[in-house]
């Protein structure tokens, strides 16, 4: 299992949210202000299966163009 954390800007963040999900991908967007001018930016987590990464990344290189990706291993996942 992995954790991709997108970083896009907001012009693109919905775009990117909708192709995810329409995908069958969960994400949680959280609103982020970061960079030299202190743009507003929108973060992405996406929790993926190993085989799934490539495909979210794909979705995401389409739909937001130039954002940032991190991709983690986690040791665990459980839906509570």
């Amino acid at each position: 299992m992995k954790l991709i954390v997108f970083v896009t800007d907001d012009a693109h963040a919905d775009a990117s949210v909708d192709a995810l999900v329409e995908q069958g991908f969960r994400v949680t967007r959280l609103a982020t202000t970061g960079g030299f001018l202190r743009r507003g930016n929108t973060t992405l987590l996406v929790g993926v299966e190993d085989s799934q990464v490539e495909r979210a990344y794909d979705l995401v290189r389409r739909t937001a163009p130039k954002s940032l990706a991190i991709t983690m291993d986690l040791e665990r996942y459980e839906r509570l």
